[in-house]
Formats: C-alpha cells, structure tokens, sequence
C-alpha cells in the first residue's frame, strides 16, 4: 500500500530545507571567498563539502517527500552529487581549470534537475525561485567550463553562485510560508 504525504507536510519541511541550504550556502560562500583561489587542503576540502552537502539536503528531501513526487529526481541528484565530489576532490590536485571543469559539468546537470524538481513540485507553491535557480546553474555551469580554458581563471565566482543559489532558497522558503499561510486562510 502506498501512502500520499499531504502537500502542506511537504511544503513544510522543504521550507524548512530551504531555509537550512541558503544559511549553508551564504556560509561556504564567505568562506571559498575567503581562500581565495587557494586549491590547499582547506580549499579542496571546501570544494568537496558542497556537493557533499547537496547529497545530504537531497536525502533529507527525499525522506521528507516520501510517497511524493518527484523522488525519483532526487536519486539522479544524490547520484551525481556524490560524483561531483569525488570528481572534485580529484581535480583539486590537477588545479583550478579541473575544478572549474568538473563544478562547471555538476552545475549543469544539477541544475537541469533542480529545474524538474521544481516543475514537477509547481503546485505546492513557491518554486518558482527553483525553478529560475535551476535554468540559471545551468547556465553558470557552462560559463565554469569556459572560464577553465582561460588564464587566471578562480574559483572566487563559485562563491557568488553559491551565494545566488542560497538567495533562491530563501526566495522560495519565503514563498512557501506565504503559499502555506493562503491556503490555510482559503
């Protein structure tokens, strides 16, 4: 037998989610910035962290979610997510363009499935912002691979992506409170 999470549970604890993955960004973010483009122990360890901080976020979801769509979604993430960080810790020691390579592919394919979460979940309120958020990282992800063929190239700008991320989560946990305090007044 299956059992059907009711939307308003589900909108609380990706409210709840949301609110933890945008304090986790604004914190990472000030941190890479504050390494600069340093690919040390500390560095690459940060680099690891976030992704390995999206598998978690995805589990809880899918925890949350339970019977609700679209779980099978987040597995793709947890997936590569989880390759994303190996990936990055081995690229750590070949540089910043391997970095960027590999944090530039993740962004792409991760935010072409953020962009379906948020589509398919459209009708709990409030994921518009993901849906933005998921078209964008794609986008970033491609403009990562590029700035890897450059000279010079840093890892500073995925501090600001991780900081426009969290501003999307915020965005949509807000959004969600309000969806949630509408329909508890209709």
């Amino acid at each position: 037998m299956t059992t059907t999470v009711p939307a308003a549970d589900v909108a609380s604890s990706l409210r709840r989610l949301y609110f933890v993955r945008f304090a986790f960004a604004v914190v990472w973010a000030a941190l890479v910035f504050a390494t600069g483009s340093s690919l040390g122990v500390a560095g690459i360890a940060l680099l690891v962290l976030y992704p390995v901080f999206d598998v978690a976020a995805a589990v809880v979801d899918v925890r949350s979610s339970k019977a609700a769509q679209p779980v099978s979604v987040l597995y793709v993430n947890i997936a590569i997510s989880l390759l994303a960080a190996i990936g990055l810790a081995v690229a750590g020691s070949s540089g910043i363009a391997g970095v960027l390579r590999v944090w530039g592919s993740w962004a792409v394919v991760a935010g072409v499935v953020q962009l379906v979460v948020g589509l398919r979940r459209r009708g709990l309120g409030g994921q518009w912002p993901m849906i933005l958020s998921g078209g964008i990282s794609v986008l970033a992800g491609g403009s990562f691979i590029l700035q890897a063929t450059k000279d010079g190239a840093s890892l500073t700008n995925l501090a600001g992506y991780a900081t426009l991320g969290g501003i999307f989560f915020l965005v949509s946990a807000l959004r969600l409170g309000r969806a949630r305090r509408n329909t508890a007044l209709a």
